[in-house]
């Protein structure tokens, strides 16, 4: 053997093979799952991805129609529904929020999605409804709780939209880190309202659309390699507004939990799941906001509040005690007429205000 030889066999043993397929079908793996660790090809991860989501749809018994502006919701979604014979109508429904260099590009989009996969679109806008953008709402609160206002404006307006196009059901592109970071979030605060549904995988009071997630289960990396591999036009620009957000600090440190361990964000959604209250923990109640008439646990919903807090000049009425809000709200309805509405606000909102209590151990069963 001479030594080039035995050189070429050094470094033929020094590389690393290809890894196979852990499904048997001799391709090369492209990637490994988090949630599983297997190791797949491209063909047999896009079935794996697929079936999952159909799985989640059949065994939560999510459907009559719906739709949302995610490319691969409405990817997977026009895909299930022709293989699986779902017999929805699907509709694309987004919401311009009036953020400059992210909102008006990921319409484009959404607009080129509308003809790829050949599903109506219809867009509503922030301005159009409240007479506000998200850009001049910043430069009234700054950028400290801007996402409160966002947050409770873009449910409405989705809410407002779903009844324009007089659907059965939202279909939302929430994904398992979503939920994930949302527990974490409401444990942090001590909401004890929001946790007990926040992992519900439908969701929505009587007299509201519901709201079902189809990606409850289903990884943000693997959503984001799905759309790669599969080559789908997509945007993925993060909002110039978020850094600031208190979900961040969730999102980091969920990330710091699945380096670890990367099976942490289904265990936490499986923790949330079990979470339940005891019997005689009062908690709030629906009824219906006194000024748009739509859902809401308090006398006068999140929405109004906020709203009329811009309209009047004081954006900081709908943020934090929510006693001075309501305290407020109260002056305004003596010192006008009995049922005439102070702005122009026509809503559909499902309000969300967090509950003001602190979690104790004595609350919480797991």
């Amino acid at each position: 053997q001479t030594n080039n030889e035995a050189n070429l066999f050094y470094l033929r043993t020094d590389v690393k093979m290809p890894v196979k397929c852990n499904t048997g079908c001799q391709r090369n793996a492209v990637l490994k799952r988090p949630k599983t660790g297997y190791a797949l090809c491209k063909e047999c991860f896009f079935w794996a991805f697929e079936e999952e989501v159909h799985h989640t749809i059949t065994t939560a018994k999510l459907f009559t129609p719906g739709g949302k502006d995610s490319t691969v919701l409405a990817y997977t979604m026009k895909l299930l529904n022709d293989r699986y014979n779902y017999g929805l109508k699907l509709v694309l429904l987004s919401v311009d929020e009036g953020i400059t260099g992210y909102r008006d590009d990921s319409l484009e989009t959404v607009k080129r999605n509308e003809q790829q996969y050949e599903i109506p679109l219809k867009i509503v806008s922030y301005e159009e409804l409240y007479g506000w953008t998200m850009d001049r709402i910043v430069k009234k609160i700054g950028r400290k709780s801007n996402c409160t206002f966002c947050g409770v404006f873009r449910r409405q307006a989705l809410d407002r939209g779903a009844s324009l196009l007089k659907v059965d059901k939202i279909v939302t592109g929430h994904n398992a880190d979503d939920i994930a970071e949302t527990v974490l979030m409401n444990i942090l605060r001590g909401d004890i309202a929001r946790l007990q549904r926040c992992t519900a995988i439908v969701t929505g009071s009587e007299g509201a659309i519901p709201r079902s997630k189809p990606f409850k289960y289903t990884y943000e990396k693997e959503i984001v390699m799905y759309a790669y591999f599969k080559k789908l036009d997509y945007f993925s620009t993060e909002c110039i507004y978020s850094p600031n957000a208190y979900r961040g600090y969730a999102r980091a440190f969920l990330k710091d939990l699945e380096k670890i361990r990367p099976t942490s964000i289904i265990d936490i959604i499986h923790s949330g799941e079990c979470f339940s209250v005891r019997e005689g923990v009062k908690l709030p109640t629906q009824a219906t906001c006194e000024r748009c008439g739509h859902i809401s646990s308090q006398s006068v919903c999140k929405a109004c509040v906020l709203l009329e807090g811009l309209n009047k000049g004081k954006p900081r009425l709908g943020i934090g005690k929510t006693s001075k809000a309501r305290e407020h709200m109260e002056e305004l309805a003596i010192s006008k007429p009995e049922n005439e509405c102070t702005h122009d606000c026509q809503t559909s909102v499902i309000d969300l205000d967090r509950l003001n209590l602190h979690v104790k151990n004595t609350n919480l069963e797991f």
